[in-house]
């Protein structure tokens, strides 16, 4: 029974590292397209809306 309980938590920070894991590469992936972007069109940052002033601001990273 000890076996069983130490598998199923191996398995759970297994899973639990994994999504951790893709949440940062697509953070990471993001920030990689939007840079590209950027270069193309030779910006120098990209502008979002804030939605309680309606003003135009710079992406934070």
């Amino acid at each position: 029974m000890p076996q069983l309980i130490l598998l199923l938590l191996v398995l759970a920070v297994a899973y639990l590292g994994y999504k951790s894991f893709l949440r940062e590469a697509n953070r990471v992936t993001a920030k990689v397209r939007r840079a590209e972007k950027q270069a193309r069109t030779g910006a120098t940052g990209t502008l979002v809306k804030d939605p309680k002033t309606g003003e135009y601001k710079l992406a934070k990273d």
